[in-house]
């Protein structure tokens, strides 16, 4: 999945991404391989690899948003901010990307 890699740019993970090979070849891994193919990277389906994600957004939220910013992304991205054991990964996913493209345009 693209956004996969939009996702791993976000967490600093950098390296060049092929998608005539569909092959990512990173620079800092992960968990000790240095090559991916873009269904390795499992943001869209695996908690363990979402939630470091979703802190770090919620870190920058707290960090780097004044009070108004902060309440509209709490508004907007409740299932970033307010994880709950209900959330489906699919809609926490897609508010991930969201929120990334959001910020890379700024």
């Amino acid at each position: 999945m693209e956004d996969n890699v939009l996702i791993a740019d976000f967490m600093g993970i950098r390296g060049e991404y092929n998608e005539d090979e569909k092959v990512v070849y990173l620079e800092s891994d992960i968990d000790g391989r240095g090559v991916y193919a873009f269904s390795d990277m499992k943001y869209h389906t695996s908690w363990d690899w979402l939630i470091p994600v979703m802190k770090k957004i919620d870190s920058y939220a707290c960090e780097e948003m004044d009070f108004s910013d902060y309440d509209d992304y709490r508004n907007k991205y409740v299932f970033i901010h307010n994880i709950s054991l209900h959330n489906d990964i699919r809609d926490v996913y897609n508010q991930v990307v969201e929120f990334i493209k959001e910020l890379n345009k700024k």
